[in-house]
């Protein structure tokens, strides 16, 4: 798949150009003046190598429509919709003229993201960080000083119950024998659906031995039905089902074998990379997903790196690759990093890392820095509420190290928006005349 650059668009005399139809104050024509398109153009078509075939699609439709997903917390299809309908979504993707049909189908984000990987979404991240400059919204100097915190992203899973997982396992273990057309001897299409609920029902009962009575012969069930699929695997042919019916058996036999409080516990049978995590909190014991460090600049709360990582790993072990994001995405080694207590015994000997509860050896500015360090808490709170941090719905590590930078340019994306209409109501402030006494009277008579 090769890329080819959008040629000059002529004027079109039963057609207005979209600059003639829309508001040239609005933030959304001001943040795409603000973009260096050619970037996309330039960095991303490292990822089309080959020069045969039909032409991608236009890098600056793609960044444009993943920019305003994550901006206005949109979905695949809600965003593409939604496209057609505005005329300054289409302004910011590089359209003249306004388009009535869908500019791609949802499904080409999704192969976008698979083919650009994390490294193609770094570059939106960074982009954003240097529009957020041209804006005014955020200072070089910035960089300098960062607050670093982690949070949990969790995935797309039902809650992780055995009755459920056991269920679950058996049923896609009876549609790929049907698949391959082996015959088991006995699918417990019938017995294991109706166990799985009364394992449920008597578990609401507080009735715990009769759960796990009824527990157990589930799991039997579904190991009968495992054994019996392997007994047939010398009769399958060579070929992608094989191998699909061999990965199935073998997730299987690790759920089964299982200890209740071992390591690399599966808790959902699609996504068996997911993370059982534990931060504190007294409204939810465990998060079920994977870690994500933030960083941000301690001023403005703009986001200067966004990276996951699998395996829950200790804090202070991550703080080295999170500072060399930032250092990477803004060409500047931050000074300093103001931490929680979290990152003890980070390791840390390239940037000064001042940790929450410190008290010894602190001038005024430190001591105004540690305390600004919980404005970090609140960023993420809003990328998880005015975002879509809170659930990753792509599949995979990959998918949640591309979900969480993304996540990252749409809060940046909100940040500029916010600072472009800011200044553009104190713009018209300063232009306006100040209502005076009788004028304030006059509105305040006037009938509704």
């Amino acid at each position: 798949m090769k890329h080819r650059p959008r040629p000059q668009e002529q004027d079109d005399l039963l057609r207005p150009r979209l600059v003639d139809m829309i508001d040239p104050r609005h933030e959304l024509v001001k943040l795409s003046a603000l973009m260096d398109w050619e970037v996309f153009e330039r960095e991303w078509a490292g990822f089309f190598p080959s020069q045969k075939g039909r032409p991608a699609t236009e890098p600056r439709l793609v960044a444009g429509l993943l920019y305003l997903q994550h901006a206005y917390r949109l979905s695949d299809e809600a965003v593409v919709a939604r496209w057609v309908e505005n005329p300054y979504y289409q302004h910011l993707t590089g359209e003249t003229f306004f388009q009535h049909r869908l500019p791609v189908d949802p499904s080409s984000l999704t192969r976008w993201r698979g083919r650009i990987g994390e490294e193609g979404v770094e570059w939106l991240l960074a982009q954003t960080i240097r529009a957020g400059q041209k804006a005014g919204a955020i200072d070089e100097d910035s960089f300098k000083r960062v607050a670093v915190d982690t949070t949990v992203m969790e995935k797309a899973i039902a809650h992780p119950t055995d009755s459920r997982l056991y269920e679950r396992a058996r049923e896609q273990m009876a549609v790929l024998a049907q698949e391959a057309g082996v015959e088991l001897r006995q699918s417990y299409a019938r017995l294991a659906p109706w166990l799985a609920l009364q394992v449920g029902r008597y578990a609401h009962a507080r009735q715990f031995k009769r759960m796990r009575k009824a527990l157990k012969k589930l799991k039997g069930y579904t190991g009968r039905v495992m054994r019996d699929l392997r007994r047939h695997l010398q009769d399958i042919p060579e070929g992608s089902l094989r191998d699909r019916i061999i990965a199935k058996l073998a997730l299987v036999s690790q759920l089964l074998h299982q200890a209740p409080k071992g390591a690399d516990k599966i808790y959902a049978l699609h996504e068996p990379e997911v993370d059982c995590i534990s931060k504190g909190k007294a409204r939810v014991r465990y998060e079920f997903g994977c870690k994500v460090s933030v960083t941000t600049t301690l001023d403005e709360g703009f986001v200067v790196g966004m990276r996951s990582f699998a395996g829950n790993p200790y804090d202070g072990h991550i703080l080295r690759e999170a500072l060399e994001q930032v250092t990477i995405l803004t060409d500047q080694r931050p000074d300093l990093a103001v931490v929680d207590r979290g990152y003890r015994g980070h390791g840390e000997d390239k940037t000064r890392v001042l940790i929450s509860g410190t008290r010894r050896g602190l001038t005024p500015k430190l001591v105004a820095d540690l305390r600004r360090r919980s404005a970090i808490e609140a960023e993420i709170g809003h990328m998880k509420t005015d975002g879509r941090l809170s659930r990753c719905p792509l599949k995979g590590i990959i998918g949640d190290a591309v979900f969480a930078v993304l996540c990252a340019c749409g809060h940046n994306i909100r940040k500029i928006l916010a600072h472009l209409r800011a200044w553009l109501a104190l713009i018209i402030a300063e232009i306006l005349p100040a209502p005076t006494a009788t004028d304030r009277r006059d509105r305040a008579l006037k009938p509704a």
